[in-house]
């Protein structure tokens, strides 16, 4: 397996020098060498409580040294622990203030915070359909967060992305990528929907899905999985910058970073849905890792630049300028 490597300038290294300096953090990343352990396990390893090891991992986390995913577990979701890099390389040498980096957030498709289906609707996870078939109360069973498909002729889904970034860091580009298609009975592979994505409340873009798609089992969907059903979808990329909102490159709004209000330390609220209004009301299909052809979740991307102590605002727009040409 390829290794993963770290290499970090002495200037942007006090927050994993912070996160080292214990003793117990120290024994987690240790523990995590051998491999992937949610928090249950780490603290009745260590003799520590799950609490202290919650906010130990937090601190972690936030300096870039692990991962967390939340996954399905015995009684219900487990968060779910890894190290993000096998070798640290630290070097006292200043770095450039326009070096690109990103936060990546990964949420499984169940753990929205709202929800407005309308049927045709329904979840399924990698073992059952949840609950019912065409009733929006299954959209509120204890068992949504398993759902790795969910479905609905009309309505939106909601979710609550964390940004864990300093306030010292200067954002300049938001992404929200999916894998998603349109909802018709069984599957319809001509059947248009108009999807449009908000964040923060402000509409940043629609685009048309050619379809609801099936006729050929898709490539991570269970055996059990009816073949007259939805298969698959295209995996799309909305991305809002300081020139406006696009999806896969495409411009399809004049909405800004700035206009969508993304503050230090507050969360990214994401609304996927079709308008009322909309010309091409044909609902949409949204997968998780385990449906569809495409192994991810949710996934919300941060691209941000260091601190740069005497224009932190040029440097943005004079790096996102050099990114785009």
């Amino acid at each position: 397996m390829k290794s993963r490597i770290l290499e970090l300038k002495g200037v942007d290294s006090a927050d994993l020098f912070k996160a080292l300096a214990s003793d117990t953090r120290a024994a987690i990343l240790g523990l995590l060498a051998n491999g992937p352990m949610n928090i249950n396990t780490i603290g009745q390893t260590l003799g520590i409580a799950q609490p202290s090891i919650t906010k130990h991992i937090q601190v972690l986390d936030q300096a870039g040294l692990v991962t967390t995913e939340y996954t399905p577990g015995s009684q219900g979701m487990q968060k779910l622990c890894s190290l993000a890099y096998d070798r640290l390389i630290v070097s006292l040498e200043g770095i450039p203030d326009t070096e690109d980096r990103v936060e990546i957030v990964s949420m499984p498709i169940g753990l929205y915070t709202l929800a407005n289906p309308t049927p045709t609707c329904g979840l399924a996870n990698s073992e059952r359909i949840i609950d019912f078939l065409d009733e929006p109360q299954a959209f509120f069973h204890p068992d949504r967060g398993t759902a790795q498909l969910l479905w609905m002729s009309d309505g939106f889904v909601e979710y609550v992305f964390a940004n864990t970034l300093p306030s010292s860091m200067d954002i300049y580009r938001l992404e929200i990528a999916m894998e998603i298609c349109s909802e018709a009975p069984d599957y319809d592979n001509d059947f248009p929907s108009d999807i449009t994505v908000w964040i923060n409340g402000v509409e940043i873009g629609t685009w048309t899905s050619p379809g609801d798609l099936g006729g050929k089992h898709g490539r991570l969907n269970p055996s059990w999985w009816f073949e007259h059903g939805t298969q698959f979808g295209m995996l799309k990329v909305w991305s809002v910058d300081a020139d406006g909102s696009f999806v896969d490159g495409t411009q399809v709004s004049d909405v800004t970073l700035k206009d969508i209000y993304l503050l230090p330390k507050q969360p990214a609220l994401v609304r996927i849905g079709v308008k009322p209004d909309a010309e091409h009301k044909g609902g949409f299909n949204l997968f998780g890792r385990g449906f569809g052809n495409y192994e991810q979740d949710l996934v919300m991307r941060y691209h941000y630049v260091g601190p740069n102590k005497n224009n932190r605002s040029a440097s943005v727009a004079e790096f996102a300028a050099s990114r785009s040409s």
